[in-house]
């Protein structure tokens, strides 16, 4: 580790030691570090293809042509594999020890949950959740990969994921929630996220608390705003954070 990016892990920390409300904001830099391709970086689906890709992702392909949505959502939205990071981790322990209040995340894959976070707040639903579009009837997310478009048990329509497809709304009840841990916030982390995809990244914007720190390799709009902005993997600067 170079000397400059160890100081601002200290300054970090210093911050993190002196905040009574500590809120991460995370984006797709999170879940690239467990395998996961961002969807609009560098050889994502976005950029591969152009934005046609985000027909096969949306409402109307789901409701047009079902087997479509299926087969591009499992090929390439579903990753089982995948495991939580030294990010994930490390914010689940600062969440434990009592030095972080909540986890904002525009990913979709759970690996919060699943590396021990409890407060998280997914923006744009989750893959471990899935419900009938018709009599609203809720199934475990290993529905959607058992093969062909799934279908509800109860009244025989399609079962969907619980996610915000394009075309959709963000869940309501968890944006306010987003909102009102933001407002709370004396010191936001942002980690893994260009800050380019709207509305989740306009929550930043609203941040009034004391301290805005942004963790990404490229730069973001909201850089010259940030107390501290620091250009390396999200992982590995919260793995150092929790180990000081």
């Amino acid at each position: 580790m170079n000397e400059k990016l160890q100081k601002d892990i200290e300054i970090l920390c210093e911050m993190l030691e002196n905040s009574r409300h500590t809120v991460f904001f995370g984006g797709a830099g999170m879940s690239t570090e467990s395998g996961i391709p961002d969807f609009r970086g560098t050889g994502g689906l976005y950029t591969a293809d152009g934005a046609g890709n985000e027909y096969y992702l949306s409402r109307a392909c789901l409701q047009r042509e079902p087997e479509e949505f299926f087969k591009f959502f499992n090929e390439h939205m579903v990753f089982p594999n995948a495991k939580p990071n030294a990010g994930h981790y490390a914010l689940a322990r600062l969440e434990a020890t009592g030095k972080l209040s909540a986890v904002i995340t525009q990913n979709i894959d759970g690996l919060h949950q699943a590396a021990g976070s409890r407060r998280v707040l997914e923006l744009h639903g989750t893959l471990s959740r899935a419900y009938c579009s018709r009599c609203g009837k809720i199934y475990d997310g290993a529905v959607l990969s058992s093969g062909g478009v799934p279908k509800c048990e109860k009244c025989g329509a399609t079962v969907r994921p619980d996610v915000t497809l394009y075309g959709e709304a963000l869940d309501g009840f968890i944006w306010r929630e987003a909102e009102n841990e933001i407002a709370e916030a004396d010191l936001l982390i942002v980690g893994g996220s260009s800050l380019t995809v709207y509305p989740a990244a306009s929550l930043v914007g609203n941040f009034e608390g004391k301290h805005l720190v942004i963790i990404n390799y490229s730069p973001t709009a909201y850089d010259t705003s940030a107390d501290l902005v620091i250009r390396a993997s999200v992982g590995e600067v919260l793995g150092e954070l929790v180990s000081l």
